[in-house]
């Protein structure tokens, strides 16, 4: 092989680079090497994690922040293993991630020859949490099969792909250097016009109209604001979509339709606008939504369509473009909105009458965060109490600032999703809102942070002492509580241990004082706040 000659890997990664990948997630293996031998000068920057799971969760939130698909790179065998729920969980929340992992020599594939890191299947291992999952057999396949991951990026549903690339096909030459076969396929159209119309005329002759919009609309924000304010529509979110309202809109619903007064508001709604959601019950916390109305729904995947929510009529499009057209077939007259804000204030007054003790002192800390938190700022929150309550009650500034493992619902994913999102923006402090159980799945990447970020990233760590969610639950069913109040470490020490600077206020006050203490130094610093001293 000559000095101009690339390897599979080098060729991948050069690839990679001309789609406009600027940043990797991994741990190098010894079955990765040839992707690492293109890394140097191919202008992408990689970020060393403490373990796949957390390679997975980063480029999650990477993605979540900067809406371009999140990569990284991992070893056969139990690299894939170990960021397989990361992948879950990205599949779940419609989540663009691109996969890259070594599997064994393509001799050797599906043989039981008993080689390092060898699994029956790893193909098989991923393919039910991805939009695809395939096995590049000769170097030549790999621009195709990126062309094809891209392709869903851009045209799907977002998902995680995983390509699985075998030892000889990274070490091998390449005959001909196609790192520069950059494919963009077209990208996503407005729904057809027939449905457009349809959907209008039904939405002009609504008396009470409703919009829920979610993670699939993160794009049509200014056409929604429009379309609620001359609907006089209220404009509710699920939690992905926290943010596509004005804070300021006395239309902005929020996301409350996981509250009973949520509920109640929209079972009022004779057409319900659905845009980009799931409508899964992670959504709404209940089986079924009472929606009372007609509902129409505008989403990319055709599955939805006649799902647990059967729609009126099916908008089969781009989010953005088909609620342009939307606006298109409306007349230009906003209409009087007194009703309906009346209702939208009459909720909101509902949701923070409802609070339990619980809720309210959730309530109480999340009023210090917002007091001290940049404009510019994004939250990353994992499966804690603190943030099942501010998935309902804090208000986002804009899109893409509040994220949470809603579908999958998994345990760790706060700490890293941050550190993942602090590299989807050059500019945006974070925030991590994690409970002392979720915290340990994934602490060892206090590590990554430390080393890699020079700009604020703050770590609120709730600390009850105890798996409090399910304590709860088990309390409420008449369950004898079990394996819910563990012993902790000591935070404070392992978190000074990795470098970061280390806050333990003891009252709210304190809190906000410490919160604004972190936002205004460069790097990571831990909050731990204990349950008994929020009171």
């Amino acid at each position: 092989m000559t000095n101009n000659t690339l390897t599979g890997g080098q060729a991948l990664v050069r690839l990679l680079a001309n789609y406009g990948v600027d940043t990797v997630f991994g741990i190098p293996g010894v079955h990765t090497l040839e992707l690492y031998r293109g890394l140097p000068g191919s202008g992408i920057r990689h970020v060393l994690t403490r373990h796949e799971q957390g390679a997975g969760f980063m480029a999650d939130g990477y993605a979540r922040v900067s809406g371009k698909p999140g990569v990284c790179f991992i070893i056969t065998g139990p690299g894939v293993t170990n960021a397989a729920t990361a992948i879950g969980q990205a599949y779940a929340d419609s989540i663009p991630m691109l996969v890259i992992s070594s599997v064994n020599h393509t001799a050797s594939l599906g043989k039981g020859w008993g080689c390092l890191h060898e699994t029956q299947d790893q193909r098989a291992m991923t393919a039910p949490i991805t939009a695809f999952s395939a096995v590049a057999l000769k170097a030549e396949d790999l621009p195709e099969l990126i062309a094809r991951a891209y392709a869903v990026f851009d045209s799907e549903r977002p998902r995680p792909v995983h390509i699985s690339v075998p030892l000889d096909v990274l070490a091998a030459p390449v005959a001909r250097d196609w790192s520069f076969d950059v494919v963009r396929r077209p990208g996503r159209g407005p729904a057809n016009l027939a449905s457009v119309e349809q959907a209008a005329s039904k939405l002009a002759a609504a008396k009470r109209p409703m919009i829920i919009a979610g993670g699939g609309a993160l794009g049509a924000a200014a056409e929604l604001q429009l379309l609620s304010k001359r609907l006089a529509a209220p404009f509710f979110t699920s939690v992905a979509g926290k943010g596509l309202a004005p804070l300021d809109s006395p239309l902005n619903a929020g996301s409350s339709l996981c509250v009973e007064p949520g509920w109640e508001l929209i079972a009022q709604a004779d057409v319900v606008l659905a845009v980009g959601t799931e409508m899964a019950d992670t959504d709404f916390w209940r089986e079924r939504l009472p929606l009372n109305g007609e509902l129409l729904r505008v989403d990319i995947d055709p599955r939805k369509f006649n799902d647990f929510y059967p729609c009126a009529v099916a908008l089969h499009g781009d989010a953005r473009q088909t609620v342009a057209a939307l606006l298109e077939q409306l007349p230009d007259s906003v209409r009087d909105a007194t009703t309906a804000s009346a209702s939208v204030a009459t909720l909101r007054s509902a949701v923070q009458a409802s609070h339990g003790p619980l809720q309210a002192l959730h309530q109480s800390i999340l009023d210090r965060i917002a007091a001290e938190l940049p404009d510019n700022a994004f939250i990353s929150t994992d499966m804690t109490q603190l943030a099942y309550t501010g998935n309902y009650v804090f208000n986002s500034r804009a899109p893409r600032s509040w994220l949470h493992p809603t579908g999958y619902g998994t345990l760790g994913y706060g700490l890293p999703a941050g550190i993942g999102g602090m590299f989807g923006s050059s500019e945006r402090p974070g925030l991590v809102l994690v409970g002392d159980g979720g915290f340990l799945y994934t602490a060892q990447e206090l590590a990554t942070a430390v080393e890699e970020l020079d700009r604020p990233l703050v770590v609120l760590l709730w600390n009850n002492d105890a798996l409090g969610q399910i304590r709860d639950d088990m309390l409420n069913l008449d369950i004898e509580p079990i394996g819910v109040l563990p012993r902790n470490p000591d935070f404070a020490g392992l978190a000074r241990a990795f470098g970061c600077t280390v806050a333990q206020p003891q009252s709210l006050d304190e809190l906000q004082r410490d919160l604004r203490g972190g936002f205004a130094r460069n790097g990571v610093t831990l909050i731990e706040l204990k349950h008994a001293c929020a009171r």
